[in-house]
C-alpha cells in the first residue's frame, strides 16, 4: 500500500490541474451563449455581456494562475465566486437544493451545482496557488 501511496503523492503536485482545468472550462462554456445572444436571459444586455466577461476573465485568470501568478488564481476565482452568488440570489435559491427531480421545465433550476461551484471557487479564493504546493502527509 505505501508503495501505491508513492506514486500518487508524486503526481499530488499536478492534481489541482483537474480542477482549474475544469472549472475554467465549465465557465467558458456558460459565458459563450451570453456573448452570442445576450438578451436571451431576460436581464439588461449590458448586465449579461458583464457576467459573460466576469466568467470568461476568470476563466482565463484561472488558467494564467497555473502558471504563476497568486494573485490571477484568486481574482479568477473572486470573478466566479460573484457570479454564483449572483446566479443563486437572483436565480437559483427560489427553486430550492435539488437540481434533478423539479419536474418538467424545472431541470436544473435547483442551487446543488452552482453552490457546489461556488465552493471551488472560494477555495481557490482562500489557498490562491498554495493548492498546488502542499505537501503531502505520508
Amino acid at each position: 500500500m505505501a508503495m501505491n501511496m508513492n506514486i500518487l503523492n508524486q503526481y499530488a503536485r499536478h492534481a489541482h490541474w483537474l480542477v482549474r482545468l475544469s472549472l475554467a472550462a465549465t465557465f467558458i462554456y456558460h459565458s459563450i451563449p451570453k456573448f452570442m445572444n445576450p438578451g436571451m436571459m431576460g436581464m439588461p444586455v449590458i448586465m449579461v455581456i458583464m457576467v459573460g466577461l466576469a466568467e470568461l476573465g476568470g476563466a482565463l485568470l484561472l488558467l494564467w494562475g497555473g502558471f504563476g501568478p497568486d494573485w490571477a488564481t484568486r481574482l479568477g476565482s473572486a470573478f466566479f465566486a460573484i457570479v454564483m452568488l449572483g446566479a443563486i440570489m437572483m436565480v437559483h435559491l427560489a427553486y430550492g437544493w435539488n437540481s434533478i427531480n423539479m419536474g418538467m421545465g424545472n431541470m436544473g433550476k435547483g442551487m446543488e451545482f452552482q453552490t457546489l461551484i461556488l465552493a471551488i471557487s472560494l477555495y481557490f479564493v482562500f489557498k490562491g496557488n498554495s493548492v498546488s504546493t502542499e505537501t503531502a502527509i505520508v
